[in-house]
């Protein structure tokens, strides 16, 4: 399967919002917006963060939209973000989309939070060279109630 990075387009956003509403994938990422299905905090969402100097990318494999990768955030705490359409997941989309991105951006460090128990996403920050540094708890809409979270870097 080839995975490719590329520009967000207008037509991906409508993909994006249907993978963003998937009850499954939801409550696995679970540090999610309050209302995924409120359309317009979407379209808000996206436009702010395409005017912003975030690096936004969709992710493609063997041609068809699967899901999107960012980096965002202030300089010397930049994150990083993936979402793979559940129809796609155990395939190594993430960690090859991953990767993609951060050979694009050369920028570090680069954090990355998840779930404590969301062990897919730990496991496709270490494969790419993330490392814990720290734990935490945080309000996961998602779930409706304060969760175990992991912090990890990506050292340059």
């Amino acid at each position: 399967m080839q995975i490719v990075l590329r520009e967000v387009h207008d037509s991906d956003l409508p993909v994006f919002f249907r993978q963003m509403n998937d009850p499954e994938a939801l409550r696995m990422a679970a540090f999610t917006p309050k209302d995924p299905a409120d359309r317009d905090a979407f379209e808000a969402h996206w436009k702010r963060n395409r005017a912003s100097d975030a690096v936004l990318r969709t992710v493609l494999a063997d041609g068809d939209v699967v899901g999107s990768a960012a980096v965002y955030g202030e300089p010397g705490e930049r994150e990083v973000t993936y979402w793979v359409d559940r129809a796609y997941w155990g395939r190594g989309i993430a960690t090859a989309a991953l990767r993609a991105l951060l050979d694009e951006v050369p920028e570090r460090p680069l954090y990355a939070r998840a779930a404590a128990d969301n062990t897919g996403s730990w496991r496709v920050l270490e494969k790419c060279g993330f490392r814990l540094t720290a734990r935490a708890s945080g309000y996961a809409n998602a779930r409706g109630e304060e969760i175990d979270e992991v912090v990890l870097v990506l050292e340059g």
